[in-house]
């Protein structure tokens, strides 16, 4: 909660306007109508404090903490390490569905609250398509197939993304920003729109947390305790697909968030399920919005992909959690 806390307030004081922690506290006590107290910021500051700065830090918090919910809830579910909802093809089949929606919806149904659904239908065909190709090879467990299945179905996605894209050339610009990644700066539509997908996920999820635990016992044995396997798998790939999309809807696909959180916490304290996912929502809001924070000011005043920045931070993190998983087997 520590880290979660100093990762807000370094996302709502970075920016190329300086505006101090005693403004920030006076504008949010002012707002909060604390007698005698007036903010001491200008309307301009104002508007940049509350209409972009800390709907971008709620956003990316929001979207950090359920890419890493998600990935610690599919390597539960899978019995996998690697699993992640990058790898496993739901990031690119969401993306697929939101391109889909916005090229070829009519305009009275084109907009923003059609986005999750549209991405939902894609992730969750994806993850389908990858669970059945590693079970056709009858090692659907195993991380390397699974790995290399959601590379299979991913690429497939993304040609047909690609191929949307190209026959839709005025969605492009848009289209593209979802591939690099990115927390936009729209103010507080967004994070009205993916919070009922994120809360209802992230309430699923948390409330099975237990039962991850069991799962991992193996299937048999799981059911000897009474656990409905079948139903309580599906639920938890819903919800984590459910939550993935709405996230992919807003901040295109942003990489490997599911793979750093989960293993940077299991490294450090070597919990159970049923303490990792609450703490997986935690830490990965705190990771998004530090990492939020270097894609908009590393070149300032540019702006680098956040999906740039999540790579390279976890293109290496991922190699090593590979060496270590085949060291294991």
């Amino acid at each position: 909660m520590a880290f979660l806390l100093l990762s807000l307030v370094v996302g709502v004081l970075a920016g190329p306007i300086d505006i101090g922690v005693g403004g920030i506290l006076e504008s949010v006590a002012a707002r909060l109508r604390v007698p005698g107290v007036e903010t001491p910021l200008s309307p301009t500051e104002e508007a940049i404090l509350w209409e972009i700065r800390i709907p971008r830090v709620v956003l990316a918090a929001l979207v950090g903490g359920m890419l890493a919910l998600a990935g610690a809830t599919y390597q539960g579910v899978f019995r996998n390490p690697l699993a992640d909802p990058y790898l496993l093809g739901v990031a690119a089949g969401a993306g697929l569905g939101a391109t889909i929606a916005i090229s070829y919806l009519p305009d009275a149904l084109r907009g923003q609250r059609a986005l999750p659904a549209a991405a939902f239908a894609g992730g969750a065909v994806a993850v389908f398509l990858t669970y059945a190709v590693g079970r056709s090879a009858r090692r659907e467990r195993d991380a390397a197939t699974l790995v290399l299945a959601g590379v299979t179905v991913a690429a497939f996605f993304t040609a047909l993304q690609t191929f949307v894209q190209q026959r839709n050339s005025e969605t492009l610009q848009q289209v593209y920003t979802w591939i690099l990644g990115n927390i936009p700066s729209t103010g507080w539509s967004d994070v009205v729109l993916i919070v009922p997908y994120v809360a209802v996920a992230t309430v699923v999820i948390l409330a099975l947390r237990r039962v991850v635990d069991v799962l991992n016992l193996g299937d048999d044995e799981a059911a000897s305790l009474g656990v409905d396997v079948r139903r309580v798998r599906l639920a938890l790939v819903v919800a984590a697909t459910l939550g993935t999309a709405a996230a992919v809807a807003v901040s295109g696909l942003i990489g490997f968030v599911g793979i750093i959180v989960p293993h940077t916490i299991r490294l450090l304290s070597g919990v159970g399920y049923r303490a990792l996912l609450p703490l997986s929502v935690i830490v990965g809001a705190g990771f998004l919005v530090l990492a939020d924070v270097i894609a908009r000011t590393a070149l300032s005043p540019a702006e680098i992909p956040l999906g740039v920045v999540t790579a390279f931070l976890g293109a290496p993190f991922f190699a090593l959690v590979l060496r270590s998983t085949r060291t294991g087997a």
